[in-house]
């Protein structure tokens, strides 16, 4: 293995974030319960579920899920969960049920990030 490859194995290895497909987080965090629609959770696939959560946004949608809403834990429960991952899974649930989303860019992690900051304030 070149020094090249072998440093950026070794960079990933030991990292403590990395950066996950959607459908990746999906399989790995949210499969457990939007597959069967555990705890009312929304089924993927479910377009009349979804189009109701779809119409609440992006970022709200994604900033409470974050959270915690309804009777989902926070991160889906995956307390190491990064903003973006989880972002990146909303994105990909939705758009698998009728939904037309992008990954959010660098602009939206922001508004998802302040309104994030929002509600943990007002949790205090």
């Amino acid at each position: 293995m070149n020094k090249t490859i072998g440093a950026l194995f070794l960079a990933l290895s030991t990292s403590s974030t990395w950066a996950a497909t959607g459908e990746e987080t999906y399989k790995a965090v949210c499969s457990t319960c939007h597959t069967q629609g555990v705890a009312n959770s929304p089924k993927i696939g479910d377009a009349k579920a979804w189009g109701k959560l779809i119409k609440e946004g992006q970022v709200n949608l994604t900033a409470d899920g974050y959270m915690g809403v309804r009777g989902m834990p926070a991160r889906g429960g995956r307390a190491d969960l990064g903003v973006a991952d989880f972002a990146n899974a909303v994105v990909y649930m939705a758009n698998q049920s009728g939904g037309n989303w992008q990954n959010p860019d660098e602009a939206m992690l922001k508004k998802i990030n302040a309104r994030i900051d929002k509600r943990s304030a007002a949790k205090k």
